[in-house]
């Protein structure tokens, strides 16, 4: 993927909104975020966790997680609270394999304290925005099945329940929990784009 792809994806933030009454700054990730994303991931649950492709509370998976992305594998939106503080995020993960490059994997993880705001929707949304402009025809997102208000809200974007991985993610604890992959046609979600808000 050539920059001029990556800037057009990234050409409306840092985007400014408010949810709730509540002031919040998307922006692009950068290289020297790795501290404030460690700082982020020690405030979620555990079971927040379990989906994620690499683990954020440590130093080495926050360092692949940056290097993805100056790879331009790994797209990624931090979201700001009005204190500067990181409260969630999301990505969007290609590999460069080319049998599967016009598939995408979206995820999406938020501090406790602004559920119910909407930042987790807008989120998403943006994070789709910018599968669309890769040119991606295929986004899928990972959870595990008693994520309820996750499933319920890719459900009102569009996603499907595509799989069940059955003991497919091992807490810290030793206990295996089952994975549920969801996957959404973009030709889909832009039928129901004007609904929320995504733009062409």
């Amino acid at each position: 993927m050539n920059d001029s792809t990556v800037d057009q994806a990234f050409k409306n933030y840092p985007l400014d909104v408010e949810l709730k009454g509540r002031p919040y700054r998307l922006r692009k990730m950068q290289e020297t975020d790795g501290e404030e994303i460690m700082k982020f991931a020690a405030t979620l649950p555990p079971h927040d966790l379990l989906y994620m492709r690499r683990d954020i509370t440590r130093e080495q998976g926050v360092a692949r997680w940056i290097a993805g992305s100056q790879e331009g594998r790994i797209h990624s939106l931090i979201a700001e609270n009005s204190t500067g503080d990181m409260v969630g995020y999301s990505t969007i993960h290609q590999d460069d394999l080319d049998w599967t490059k016009h598939v995408a994997d979206l995820r999406v993880a938020l501090a406790t304290t602004e559920r119910g705001t909407g930042l987790g929707r807008l989120l998403i949304r943006e994070a789709f925005n910018i599968a669309l402009s890769l040119n991606v025809s295929r986004v899928t997102a990972h959870m595990t099945p008693d994520q309820i208000a996750s499933r319920n809200l890719f459900q009102e974007l569009g996603f499907q329940n595509e799989a069940l991985l059955k003991d497919h993610v091992c807490d810290r604890e030793e206990k295996l929990h089952d994975l549920l992959i969801m996957a959404c046609n973009v030709e889909t979600f832009l039928a129901t784009r004007q609904a929320f808000g995504v733009g062409a």
